[in-house]
């Protein structure tokens, strides 16, 4: 008789994961925070009236150099190997793991889907289960053909960028007068974007944006080629786990060395070059700064990973990797949550702070949030075998009823 198929147990973990994940969790949140104050809608004048406007400017190149792209790029491989494992753990128990991964990914989607038209237009959850969707059509690839369809994906929007460029195309016009419908629905313009989340106290009013602006996201998925190089991340991180990397860090220092190295030799100075094309309206063409984007965030991010290990093998019982396992263990949840106190915080439905707040007081808040995460996810854990959306998703997953409580 073949076992059932369960979630993984708490000893099954590695510990590493959970703590790369919820450092990826952070790195996020310091990413979104400035779109979820409307820091980052404001306009130039705007942002340069603020008394913070001078250490704006530098926390905003830092943000370019060190955060933007790189913590979705460790979230995104964490995920590859996820899926590796849930086929692994349904091939030794003589199970076909594919229906449970695409329920897993189905259940996903309308998590995605509730975030995206209730909480947050900026969701990535949605775009991740619908590029999950395609991940099983490569789990019978050979390792080196893993590979090549890893880079080519990744390397895929600079050639897509190019043909914009050439012929003109304007692939996200469909949803750019989607877009432009449903503000002039809500009376949302041009003028009052920026502010509108601010000045609205009906959440009513946010539904209403939120909905415009979930085509504002799809605008950006599309024309930031962004379904390609998730999928390339996802083949890298299913290459990973396939190999059983990520169980083997000792055996596999060397090769983690490697990856520090060459990780910052090649995506540390372009990403000061990627930070100074941002900053100044990419005045080296979109083709060029695409190709910067590429050579830096991907690089850079498996930097941080490789650090992150090598650190872990020297320092196994640190209380860090514990702290930051806490909140890894529940990213789902946190990740909603992380909107949720957005919202209560910078919207007019809540205390109101946003389009007046500096970026660097942004980052901070961002920072205390995560630091707030870390306290109750740590609670939470320490008597529950699951974060509670993280429960949800796997009885769904598994079909199946689980013991929250320890």
């Amino acid at each position: 008789m073949s076992e059932s198929i369960s979630p993984v147990k708490p000893k099954e973990r590695h510990i590493i994961l959970d703590a790369l994940r919820g450092l990826a969790l952070f790195g996020i949140c310091l990413a979104n925070y400035p779109e979820f104050s409307l820091y980052t809608f404001l306009p130039g004048e705007a942002t340069a009236a603020m008394p913070t406007a001078e250490i704006d400017t530098v926390v905003k190149y830092l943000q370019y150099i060190f955060i933007d792209g790189k913590f979705y790029t460790i979230f995104s491989l964490l995920f590859g190997i996820g899926f590796s494992i849930i086929l692994s753990n349904a091939s030794r128990k003589n199970r076909n793991g594919m229906k449970i991964f695409y329920r897993r990914m189905s259940v996903l989607f309308f998590i995605g889907l509730f975030h995206l038209l209730f909480l947050w237009a900026g969701d990535i959850l949605i775009l991740y289960a619908f590029v999950g969707f395609f991940l099983p059509l490569f789990r019978n690839v050979s390792n080196k053909k893993l590979l090549i369809f890893s880079v080519a994906l990744l390397l895929f929007p600079i050639l897509i960028d190019a043909c914009v460029v050439v012929f003109g195309w304007n692939l996200a016009a469909p949803v750019i007068s989607a877009t432009q419908y449903f503000h002039g629905q809500a009376g949302i313009t041009e003028e009052n974007f920026p502010v509108w989340l601010v000045e609205s106290k009906s959440y009513l009013d946010v539904l209403k944006f939120n909905l415009a602006g979930s085509f504002i996201r799809m605008q950006e998925f599309i024309d930031g080629n962004r379904a390609f190089k998730v999928l390339g991340l996802f083949l890298l991180g299913l290459y990973i786990g396939r190999n059983g990397i990520h169980a083997d860090l000792q055996g596999n220092k060397t090769l983690l060395k490697k990856v520090l190295t060459y990780g910052f030799i090649i995506g540390f100075p372009m990403s000061l070059l990627y930070a100074f094309s941002a900053m100044n309206g990419q005045p080296m063409g979109l083709v060029m700064h695409s190709a910067i984007y590429a050579v830096n965030v991907v690089p850079l991010g498996f930097g941080y990973i490789a650090t992150i290990c090598l650190w872990y093998l020297k320092h196994k019982e640190h209380n860090i990797f514990k702290i930051f396992a806490a909140p890894g263990r529940m990213a789902l949840t946190n990740y909603l949550m992380q909107s949720v106190i957005g919202m209560i915080i910078f919207y007019g439905i809540g205390f109101g702070l946003g389009a007046k707040t500096g970026l660097i007081y942004v980052e901070l808040i961002a920072t205390a949030v995560f630091g707030f995460q870390i306290l109750y996810s740590s609670l939470w854990l320490h008597y529950n075998r699951f974060g509670p959306l993280e429960w949800g998703w796997r009885m769904l997953t598994y079909g199946e009823r689980l013991k929250l409580s320890k």
